[in-house]
Formats: structure tokens, C-alpha cells, sequence
């Protein structure tokens, strides 16, 4: 029987080994993004928020992102602010509204999804997944999606001076 037989597909036609040793297909773990070097430790919301957060630990976080370590072409100011302008209109429909955090929260935690995809096209770097991530992590209800915003308000304002010239 055909099926019995490995290597053989059910039409009696022989596929290639990819699990042998003389594969070289397809295992592409060497051009995988680096490791990030951003980090994201001081960026904490919440009723006590740490007097730097929009100052200087934004503007390191501008800086870091903008040494770009997926090359030339990632990490645009324009491509980052489209980001930063979703996160304020899904701030802008939650306001001040539990409610309305909650209706929208699957929404806000789909950026990590789209940041991703930006990532996976060269879009983005390590970094500024790493930084968007941790900052829609910490926003839990409305009042951290307004410091979230905030924060990432002073973030672009920073990177417009630290990053590259579009």
C-alpha cells in the first residue's frame, strides 16, 4: 500500500525528505529579527505614574527605536505614527468609559496583531514591537489607555527628533 510507504504520497509519486540530513530548504532560523535591545521595564502605568515616564524614559525609548535595527528602511516616522494615531482613536471612542474599554478592548489588543504584520513586511523592528506590545499590555482600563497614549504622544514627539528624516 501507498500510505504505508514513507516518502511515497497516495498516488504512488515520491516526495522530497525534508527531515534528512541533506536538507537545505525552508529552516530559516539565521535571518530571524534580533533580539530586541529596547527596554521596557520603566514604562509602568497606573495611579502612580514615575515623574519621567513622558520625558525621559520616552525619549530613550525614542532613541532606542530609532537606531533601527531592522535596517534602512524600518521604523519610518510615518509608518510608526499610523500606530500611534489607531491607539488615539481607540482612546478617543473609549474615553473615560469602563464601559466603553471594555467594547473596545479586543480592538485595542489587535495592535499587537497589526504591529506584528508591520514587523513581518519590514516595517518595523524588533524594538518598536517589543515597545508598542508592553505599552497595549499595561493599558488594562481607560485611565492607562489615556497614560498609554500619553506616552505614546511624547514617544513620537521624541522619535520626530531622534529618528530618521522621511
Amino acid at each position: 500500500m501507498a500510505f504505508n510507504n514513507p516518502g511515497r504520497s497516495f498516488g504512488g509519486q515520491s516526495r522530497a525528505n525534508t527531515s534528512g540530513p541533506g536538507y537545505r530548504g525552508g529552516d530559516d532560523r539565521s535571518n530571524r529579527s534580533p533580539e530586541p535591545t529596547i527596554s521596557t521595564s520603566r514604562i509602568l502605568f497606573g495611579e502612580k505614574l514615575m515623574p519621567t515616564l513622558y520625558s525621559d524614559v520616552a525619549e530613550d525609548c525614542a532613541k532606542e527605536v530609532a537606531r533601527q535595527i531592522g535596517g534602512r528602511d524600518v521604523n519610518k516616522g510615518t509608518q510608526l505614527r499610523r500606530f500611534y494615531d489607531e491607539l488615539v482613536m481607540l482612546q478617543g471612542k473609549v474615553g473615560s468609559s469602563a464601559e466603553r474599554y471594555d467594547a473596545q478592548a479586543p480592538y485595542i489588543q489587535m495592535l499587537k496583531a497589526k504591529v506584528a504584520y508591520a514587523m513581518g513586511r519590514n516595517k518595523v523592528d524588533v524594538n518598536f514591537d517589543r515597545l508598542l506590545r508592553h505599552v497595549i499590555d499595561q493599558a488594562t482600563d481607560h485611565k492607562s489607555l489615556a497614560q498609554a497614549k500619553l506616552f505614546m504622544e511624547a514617544f513620537m514627539a521624541f522619535y520626530k527628533v531622534h529618528g530618521p528624516k522621511d
